[in-house]
């Protein structure tokens, strides 16, 4: 049980630290998921009901600072004073689930098909960490949080305009802190006692409003192939138990979606292509547990998608694998994707 406890409070530590308490990194970023999506999820799709599962897995050992370079030392100072230094060791391991449920009417709003859906969400998350004070041997733990729920998506306004080559959609929709949070209090020698999250949290802590605008390019009639972009922004409120919130994000996706047949008939298609994101906080952090609140984060992916789509029973299932770049006040990681959906 001691052992035990000496974990979790390490592993509190270590989120106290990339929250609240670090520098120069943070690591305090939005609930949109960019690598979640598949290429041709943005365009609203036909009337109907829609069934749809994500699986998401990401893994990061990669910390970088405000010029992009990986951390090799982290300050816990929550109040004056020298602070505490450490060298990490980071390894994160996060498994997410989602199962999505859509509506698309036959109804028209400005000439827009008008669609709705929510998607609930479920996670675990392991991290584990070599802690080492410049002073003092150092310690290893493994931190693990059971399965359980996330935070809820809810996008009540989803809004398609389709021509012979284009797919157009607009999309307002919030996120609602209903994951499992909490905080807790850690006391360490020179540093004090300070707040901190609690290691096996699921959830933000805040809610989030998003707006999201996208365009579909067809080049043939039959949409054999798509070019689809989108733009994703992100207002944030404040965080529950802290004088904090986070700035703003705007996240860029695009991809290039091709199916190919491998029937006659034309029933099973293969579809493939590249696919990437950019992400870039746009607004300062604010309030009095912000540390450089003008410091903000980004992050660049580039991958590819690879799926299956047998078309008389409407069912698609696709995988996405993602990998990170160049990515500054953040973690630097790799993404896998696996979709399942179907019309009903």
């Amino acid at each position: 049980m001691k052992t035990l406890r000496k974990q979790n409070l390490l592993a509190s530590l270590l989120l106290g630290m990339l929250a609240f308490g670090t520098h120069p990194a943070q690591a305090e970023i939005g609930h949109f998921a960019p690598a979640l999506p598949n290429i041709r999820d943005f365009a609203v799709p036909e009337p109907g009901f829609y069934g749809a599962m994500l699986n998401y897995w990401y893994s990061a050992d990669r910390l970088n600072d405000s010029g992009g370079n990986k951390v090799t030392t982290l300050t816990i100072s929550p109040g004056p004073g020298p602070g505490l230094t450490l060298t990490p060791d980071i390894k994160v391991d996060i498994y997410a689930l989602s199962p999505m449920f859509i509506w698309v009417s036959d109804y028209k709003i400005f000439g827009a098909k008008y669609a709705a859906y929510i998607a609930p969400s479920f996670a675990t998350s392991t991290i584990s960490a070599s802690l080492t004070t410049l002073r003092e041997r150092g310690a290893s733990v493994s931190g693990r949080s059971d399965f359980g729920l996330g935070d809820l998506f809810v996008q009540p306004l989803w809004l398609g305009w389709t021509r012979k080559h284009f797919d157009f959609a607009f999309g307002y929709g919030f996120y609602a802190p209903i994951g499992r949070y909490d905080t807790e209090t850690v006391t360490l020698p020179v540093v004090g006692s300070f707040q901190t999250e609690a290691a096996d949290n699921l959830g933000y802590g805040f809610w989030t409003n998003q707006l999201q605008t996208a365009a579909t390019w067809y080049p043939w009639e039959d949409k054999r192939m798509a070019v689809a972009v989108a733009l994703t922004y992100e207002l944030h409120g404040k965080k529950r138990d802290f004088d904090y919130t986070p700035g703003s994000n705007l996240t860029f996706n695009w991809g290039v979606s091709q199916f190919l047949p491998l029937t006659s008939d034309q029933k099973l298609l293969m579809e493939i292509g590249p696919t990437g994101y950019s992400s870039w906080q746009v607004s300062d952090d604010k309030g009095s547990h912000a540390k450089n609140p003008n410091v903000h984060d980004s992050v660049h992916a580039v991958g590819g998608q690879l799926g299956l789509t047998y078309v008389p029973w409407m069912l698609s299932i696709n995988f996405r694998g993602m990998y990170e770049y160049a990515s500054r006040d953040r973690f630097q990681g790799h993404s896998f994707g696996l979709n399942i959906a179907k019309k009903f």
